[in-house]
Parts: C-alpha cells; structure tokens; sequence
C-alpha cells in the first residue's frame, strides 16, 4: 500500500474494503491505525474532559474524595487510575484521595453472595460515598446493571456522578451528571480511550494540585 500513519488513517476511512483487507492480512497495522484514528477523535471530548478534570479538582480540594467502579478490564483501569492519584503520576505533590470499590474481595463476594452481582458497588457507595465526592463509572456499553445501580444509589447520596463508555452511551448516560462517550463500538478501542482519558484527568488535576502546594 505505501502508506503509514495518518496517511493510513485517512486512507482507510475513505476505502473501507481495504479496512477489512488490512484486517485480515495485517492484524497489527489494522489495530495500530484504528487506535490513531480513535485518539484523534478524541479532540472532540475535549471540553468533557475540561470539565471532568475540574469538578475533581474541586471535590479534592473541598474534601471530598474520588471513588472508581468498573468490570473486567475497567475494574482493572479504575484500581490503575486510583493509584495514579494516591501515588504520582509525574510529578510530587501530596497523596490525592481515590479509591476504586473493586479490590475488597470479602466485601464484593459476601455482597455479591448476599444480596446479588447488581449490588456490589451499591453497597460500597452507600457504605463510603458521601456528598461532595466522585463516583467514576467505567462501562464499554454503558448497560452495566452494577455499575447503574451504584449511580442510582450515589445521586440518593448528592454524589457527583461521571460515566466513560463507548459511543451511545447506554442507560449509564442518563445517570450521569457527566457523560463522555468514547465514539466507538469497539471493546478494546473503548478501554484504550478511557486509560488516555483518565490518564489527562490524571495530568490535569495533578497539575492543579501541585500549583496549590506551590502557592
């Protein structure tokens, strides 16, 4: 084909045969420029994720504290980014306040054993959420009953409410009070773009939190 990059990117928007052909032949390539092409699109969540950087900054700074939820791959990316938060992510300033309600195995099988799946991150929520602080939803469909549940139960609370879920946005987006629907239909995609997304929410609320050491 004779081409790498964004040209390949672009190319392949505007020739979707060769998208499949590529698919089939070259895996690797296939993945690559289906993730370039999804980061750039990304441009277009950029106030979401203003804003989403913002109301956490503001929560921590008030007291509050930030809680993450997922399944799967996005319970593995919330325990990521909760660490990103208590530790460092590029740079010193002090320990921020997140935790993600998918690591107390105890807590998640007796909860699980007493009261069913769809109660998991429920009953953490109105265990530890208080208001004032952030719930964090991460689901590819956004049809997670377990995570739609722990939203229900944080809006009782006047917990601030943010889903990450693929395009569309499923019945999470409207349990939201901030929604940022990744425009994609892929599983892997959509993971991919929430670590990016928390990844600059991460950089952005660090980035506020060493100024106010510094002043």
């Amino acid at each position: 084909m004779g081409t790498t990059g964004a040209g390949l990117s672009q190319y392949l928007r505007t020739h979707p045969c060769a998208r499949l052909s590529l698919s089939a032949s070259d895996p690797i390539s296939a993945a690559l420029s289906a993730h370039l092409e999804l980061v750039q699109a990304l441009e277009q969540l950029r106030a979401p994720i203003e804003t989403f950087a913002a109301e956490v900054s503001a929560a921590i700074e008030r007291g509050g504290r930030v809680f993450w939820i997922g399944n799967g791959g996005s319970a593995a990316d919330s325990q990521h980014l909760a660490a990103e938060l208590v530790g460092r992510f590029e740079r010193e300033r002090p320990g921020l306040p997140a935790m993600a309600l998918t690591t107390d195995t105890a807590v998640l099988t007796s909860v699980a054993n007493d009261y069913g799946f769809e109660a998991v991150f429920a009953r953490q929520v109105e265990a530890l959420c208080r208001p004032g602080d952030v719930l964090i939803g991460l689901s590819t469909s956004g049809n997670s009953a377990n995570i739609l549940r722990a939203m229900e139960c944080a809006a009782r609370l006047d917990v601030y409410r943010v889903g990450l879920t693929g395009q569309g946005g499923g019945r999470l987006r409207e349990r939201c009070e901030l929604w940022l629907g990744v425009p994609s239909d892929s599983t892997a995609r959509i993971q991919e773009a929430h670590m990016l997304i928390g990844h600059i929410l991460c950089d952005l609320v660090e980035q506020r939190a060493a100024r106010n050491m510094a002043g």
